[in-house]
């Protein structure tokens, strides 16, 4: 014990003797706790700014969903215009080619007593034919609800297959002379594995409930009897869309063996087949045709929320089918 005590006496000889031995350690401690202080401020700052980032992302979000809907009241009051709505990319059944974004723009510019006439501005390679044809129905059916408005297609880079099909549906076409038109035709395409197959050594074991179910299945040689119902299933589908065009252009179309072929022209020699009308854009056919300069946009825009949840779901979606199918639907492409 009393070595205990002399070893106290001396460092309380030492810290007086040194007093900034002390001062220090105490330094050392506040500098530690501050920094601690300091950081978990940061934290809760750097937490409270993300949640006011996310916070902001929604409230965006939602305001754009609900657009039309907050500006729907600001109609009636646009005056005589014309009406624009614009299909680009491909005809799914998502995206601005998609029949249940495009019907309800359609219904909207119609139905607005403002709107003299509706523009379909198109920029697309084509798509899916039960889209296009969905659009075309739609299309008809409001011209008979609505005579006296006229809807004219106007054609950017591209309109051609399932784009043209949508296209033929209208009162008139216009193009610019380079803009790629036609393609009127219908495709089914996918590959077979079975030579490389033999070559790996890999057998393919595929049960079936239905002597058909394989259709088509890549890893099988094809049967003579599956390509012939393919093939039948392609010429209904490609008489479909010929009737659509003949249908909405009429006289106006000069036909050739080359026309349904599949093949597709400048705007310049659409015009001279009859598949397009004349060269424009949409101020032009606005101010010129129309005569109504101002024109209001009618596409439908997907908001934030709904960007985000598509894409997340169209990649789930994607793998599903890829694990459920192997059979490619017919594209007007």
């Amino acid at each position: 014990m009393s070595d205990n005590i002399k070893n106290e006496g001396d460092s309380e000889d030492r810290f007086h003797a040194n007093p900034t031995a002390g001062n220090w350690e105490r330094e050392t401690l506040e500098k530690l706790v501050f920094a601690t202080i300091k950081e978990r401020r940061a934290a809760r700052r750097w937490s409270i700014f993300f949640r006011l980032a996310f916070l902001a992302v929604v409230v965006v979000g939602l305001v754009t969903y609900f657009d039309l809907s907050l500006g729907g009241g600001d109609d009636e009051n646009l005056g005589r215009h014309t009406a624009l709505i614009e299909i680009n990319g491909e005809i799914e059944a998502e995206g601005s080619g998609a029949a249940d974004n495009v019907i309800p723009s359609l219904n909207k510019a119609f139905a607005d007593a403002g709107s003299a006439a509706v523009v379909l501005r198109i920029d697309s390679p084509g798509g899916s034919p039960v889209q296009a044809g969905i659009i075309v129905d739609e299309i008809r059916r409001l011209k008979r609800g609505y005579p006296d408005k006229p809807l004219y297609v106007v054609v950017d880079e591209i309109c051609a297959s399932g784009g043209y099909y949508i296209a033929a549906a209208a009162d008139r076409i216009y193009v610019n002379k380079a803009s790629i038109v036609g393609s009127v035709g219908v495709l089914m395409d996918s590959f077979g594995f079975t030579g490389t197959m033999e070559k790996l050594g890999v057998e393919r074991r595929l049960l079936t409930a239905g002597a058909n179910k394989g259709f088509l299945d890549p890893f099988s040689p094809q049967s003579e009897k599956h390509r012939a119902h393919a093939q039948e299933m392609l010429n209904e589908i490609h008489q479909q869309f010929i009737t659509v065009v003949r249908t909405g252009r009429g006289t106006r179309l000069k036909e050739t063996p080359e026309m349904f072929s599949g093949l597709y022209w400048t705007g310049a020699k659409a015009v001279e087949m009859g598949l397009a009308d004349g060269f424009g854009t949409v101020d032009t056919v606005a101010r010129d045709i129309v005569k109504a300069e101002d024109i209001v946009d009618y596409t439908a825009h997907e908001g934030l929320p709904e960007r985000v949840l598509k894409k997340f779901g169209a990649s789930v979606g994607e793998g599903a089918m890829k694990a459920m199918s192997h059979v490619t639907l017919p594209k007007l492409n």
